[in-house]
């Protein structure tokens, strides 16, 4: 193998990559915050999938233009979501009680949202023509696929909005707060349930509009979300939990794991490099790779 090849391999991971990057801080952010571990974060990206394919089909409306359109509505849905469902199981009481509850309950809608969308969608895959797609730059020997490129940009260009809104802003700090001490933030008059519920809102958000600019390259179905919210627990543990510049870091060396790893293994087993590379950093590094900041935003 030529080190043209190999530049080809680490560059590709890393485009893909960054749209892990984007998916594993909305999950990142929600468990830094609320301290829920949401098991339905990867069903929201499968609809984020979806509204752009049928904006796309339907309207003729860009995937990378329709995967920013996700933001809003499933904005709103996050906040419905915690309102009608997770403020139930998130005050105050038994602490394993309450985690038991979390998980079940975010498990459960993950079961429904899958079984829903394939009863009314069918489990036939979909995609989106596009005539990026296909298409690559070419800069000296090393080539890059468009779509996955402008995924990248628009994946680090939310990602970089995200870290501006939550330490540049009194409601991001706000946020941070309520994350790191919420007694101490509620003392201050800061509204801690608020604080979540735009916490889940924004996280639901980010991982609908990373499906988007996911389902400019990648197959449409309900059961897709199986797929990566493994590969969203991991990149956030692997960069310490509720971390979002960690969740990144991860995001991206997922990708590049991956990438590298179909040199030696066959497509079909390119997460075990995944899973391999897991085991490393934890037995290195059980705190994870940003793991002074492994419990707050």
């Amino acid at each position: 193998m030529s080190p043209g090849d190999l530049v080809q391999y680490v560059v590709t991971g890393l485009l893909v990559g960054g749209v892990y990057a984007l998916m594993s801080i909305g999950l990142a952010l929600i468990f830094g915050v609320m301290k829920v571990v949401n098991f339905a974060q990867g069903d929201f990206m499968m609809l984020g999938m979806y509204v752009t394919y049928f904006l796309a089909v339907g309207y003729g409306v860009d995937p990378l233009l329709g995967a920013l359109l996700t933001i809003p509505p499933f904005f709103l849905l996050g906040l419905v979501v915690h309102r009608t469902l997770l403020v139930r199981v998130t005050g105050g009481g038994d602490p394993q009680r309450l985690m038991d509850a979390q998980l079940i309950l975010t498990l459960g809608l993950s079961l429904i949202i899958t079984n829903a969308t394939t009863m009314i969608l069918t489990p036939m895959p979909r995609g989106i023509k596009t005539a990026y797609a296909t298409q690559a730059f070419a800069v000296g020997p090393v080539l890059l696929n468009q779509a996955r490129s402008y995924a990248f940009l628009m994946a680090l260009l939310l990602a970089g909005l995200v870290y501006v809104f939550l330490t540049r802003t009194d409601l991001g700090k706000a946020l941070r707060a309520a994350a790191d001490e919420p007694e101490a933030a509620g003392y201050q008059g800061i509204d801690v349930r608020a604080m979540h519920g735009l916490a889940f809102g924004v996280g639901i958000a980010l991982v609908a509009a990373a499906g988007g600019l996911l389902a400019t390259y990648h197959p449409i179905e309900p059961t897709v979300a199986v797929n990566f919210i493994v590969l969203m627990f991991v990149a956030v543990v692997l960069g310490g939990l509720g971390s979002i510049p960690g969740a990144f870091a991860g995001g991206l060396l997922i990708g590049l794991v991956q990438s590298l790893t179909l040199l030696v293994l066959p497509f079909q087993l390119q997460n075990a490099g995944v899973f391999i590379a897991f085991l490393l950093v934890l037995y290195l590094r059980p705190q994870g790779l940003f793991g002074q900041r492994a419990r707050a935003v």
